[in-house]
């Protein structure tokens, strides 16, 4: 085993992994299957470790998962050199991957990146996923930077708070009349929800903090759609927890009613993103906090 990750080997694991198969690499990377097997088993060799599981599509073993990260890092330091040195980048620019969770994407998140897209002419990959569940992408190299509810940093990155989203306890006016018409620490537990899908524990947790520690009802309807959510809420589906500048209007024109008065459930969300001397990255973490700093709490 030596200490040197060529990098044609490196680029090669990258590329099996994003394209899910050994011919799908070669046909990027204009070489046969059997260069690209021949690759990936020198790199194999080279770290003393399997890199990757021999399945379709294929997947990243954890000693993988730290070279594809290190091969993402790699390809975006190239980028930033060849653009600061003026090289053409035969028609490429900048491409940027980032995971951030559904309401964040459908509230306040894009407008920080419009001006971007255009001015800086970078492209995005946004990846969406749970705000608890966004720095596994970072941690396994899926992306660069992410949205997370985590304060500790993945090894690799740097964090910086965002702010609180508000979420409040809404529901449509029937449905608080007949099932929330009384005392709420007992009737709420037993309510009809909606959900985002079997990850969101937002509204268990909001009934775990009202009750001392019941959970919410067994009864539940998964919406994975940030709009849907608020329009099965809307619905009479069950209550849910809708972010703050979506449920506000449907309050005020008497389509949901809150029915905690003065109960919301703030989620606090940080920015984490690779260590990188990138300008690109440094543009969009600027972009971003600035935009927190305008629509979280």
């Amino acid at each position: 085993m030596t200490s040197e990750l060529p990098h044609d080997l490196v680029r090669t694991l990258l590329a099996v992994v994003d394209e899910g198969t050994f011919d799908a690499a070669a046909s990027v990377l204009h070489v046969t299957p059997s260069a690209v097997s021949q690759r990936v088993k020198a790199l194999e060799q080279r770290t003393g470790r399997v890199l990757v599981t021999r399945t379709k599509p294929v997947g990243a073993t954890a000693s993988g998962q730290v070279v594809v990260r290190f091969a993402r890092q790699l390809a975006r330091l190239e980028s930033d050199a060849r653009s600061a040195l003026g090289m053409d980048d035969g028609g490429e620019h900048p491409r940027l991957s980032i995971a951030v969770n559904a309401d964040s994407l459908a509230t306040w998140f894009l407008p920080a990146l419009a001006a971007l897209a255009h001015d800086a002419r970078i492209c995005f990959d946004l990846r969406r996923e749970d705000e608890g569940h966004t720095t596994e992408l970072l941690r396994e190299g899926e992306v660069m930077a992410a949205v997370t509810s985590s304060p500790d940093a993945v090894a690799g990155c740097s964090v910086r708070r965002l702010g609180s989203m508000a979420y409040l306890p809404v529901a449509a006016p029937e449905f608080a009349a007949q099932w929330l018409s009384g005392e709420l620490e007992v009737l709420l537990p037993a309510a009809p929800l909606v959900c985002f899908d079997r990850r969101d524990e937002l509204q268990d947790t909001f009934v775990r903090e009202l009750t001392g520690g019941r959970g919410a009802s067994a009864l539940r309807h998964c919406v994975p759609s940030n709009e849907g959510f608020a329009d099965a809420v809307t619905a009479g589906l069950g209550w849910g927890l809708v972010p703050r500048s979506q449920a506000e209007p449907r309050l005020r024109s008497g389509a949901l009613v809150g029915f905690a008065p003065g109960r919301s459930l703030r989620v606090p969300l940080y920015w984490q993103q690779w260590r990188l001397d990138s300008p690109a990255l440094a543009a969009v973490a600027e972009a971003v906090t600035a935009a927190a700093a305008r629509s979280l709490d």
